[in-house]
């Protein structure tokens, strides 16, 4: 998943937050909170499954690709792209589309379209403003949130390669330190991913 859990669960709090009590009363912002990161994990999956579904495919014609001299990169993009178009799946990746953000402003505008549904629909909430005007503030809370988590995620990165030993990118060790690094980096921005 582009996002981490924990973070979602995080952004999915602050945008509670943000939108009580201008936008919306609740009696359990707990609970709304939960509703919305479930919400937004189940949609960022959506491509998750399709990556996993590529791979698949991708391992049946393995040998064929290796004959021919086919770049897996080359024949995953295609073949995601055909599956991308043919299921109208709009791209959970920012920097696919040229966004400097992990996800998209596509995937971000369609998030927030679920989610002003979604809120209408609680028991336990008033939404009090049109559903554009929740929608927006949604779009521009994801926005400055990602923002943050961005520059989290690119100087815990500058912090694992600039090690004196040289640290692959994907490797264990290096997930190992960026998630350290990481969790650092969002506390120094006042981010507490267990809050």
């Amino acid at each position: 998943m582009l996002i981490a859990k924990e973070f979602i669960g995080y952004l999915s709090r602050r945008l509670v937050q943000r939108l009580a009590p201008a936008y919306l009363d609740t009696a359990n912002p707990q609970g709304l909170a939960l509703v919305i990161a479930e919400a937004i994990i189940k949609d960022l999956e959506v491509e998750d499954n399709l990556n996993d579904e590529v791979r698949e495919i991708l391992e049946q014609y393995s040998d064929y690709m290796r004959r021919e001299g086919v770049s897996y990169q080359d024949m995953f993009r295609k073949i995601k792209n055909t599956m991308v178009t043919q299921r109208k799946i709009i791209r959970a990746s920012g920097r696919e589309s040229g966004d400097n953000m992990k996800l998209s402003r596509d995937k971000i505008t369609d998030i927030s379209h679920q989610l002003a549904g979604l809120l209408r629909k609680q028991r336990e909430t008033r939404v009090k403003k049109d559903a554009n005007d929740v929608r927006l503030e949604i779009v521009k809370a994801f926005t400055e949130i990602l923002q943050v988590e961005e520059k989290a995620d690119r100087d815990a990165r500058a912090k694992v390669l600039n090690q004196k030993k040289g640290i692959l990118e994907g490797s264990e060790e290096y997930e190992i330190l960026h998630k350290r690094y990481y969790a650092e980096e969002l506390k120094k921005l006042g981010i507490d991913l267990g809050a």
